[in-house]
């Protein structure tokens, strides 16, 4: 017996999910985008990485919490499609390094004064997994299973 998806018995239901996905996303790397550029000393002179990073954290950490929740919803409706898709797949990979990445060297640069080099990385993780999520409809699966 197979168990419908709800979010297939709706045509309004993944539209709006994938609005919500797009927002988190926003809030999340919007966030930290703003902590990267002031460390390459790009804008908002008058505060600190430091100082942004402390007033953006729960910001940040909400879009993550949003972004993921509503990607593994999203998930859910094709699950086959998804990870078959190596745009999907590179997409996941970057998402798992920018975050580990985030909170780990990224957050120790900016509580030393900052690194450009390491506002350079993680502005680039994130541009990966923008550009990895965009492609997922312009890539096929790389598995045809209707020939198994």
């Amino acid at each position: 017996m197979l168990i419908e998806n709800p979010l297939n018995a709706s045509e309004y239901s993944f539209p709006v999910l994938e609005c919500f996905h797009i927002v988190g996303f926003a809030l999340s790397v919007g966030t930290i985008a703003i902590v990267d550029f002031r460390q390459l000393g790009i804008g908002m002179r008058r505060e600190t990485p430091s100082e942004l990073q402390k007033d953006t954290w729960l910001w940040t950490l909400g879009g993550l919490l949003l972004m993921i929740f509503s990607g593994l919803l999203l998930f859910s409706s094709d699950p086959d499609m998804y990870y078959l898709n190596i745009s999907f797949d590179l997409k996941m990979f970057f998402l798992v390094l920018a975050i580990i990445f985030n909170y780990t060297i990224r957050r120790k640069a900016i509580a030393a004064g900052g690194s450009r080099l390491v506002a350079c990385v993680s502005l680039a993780l994130w541009m990966c997994v923008l550009f990895g999520g965009i492609f997922i409809g312009f890539v096929n699966s790389t598995l045809d299973l209707n020939r198994i």
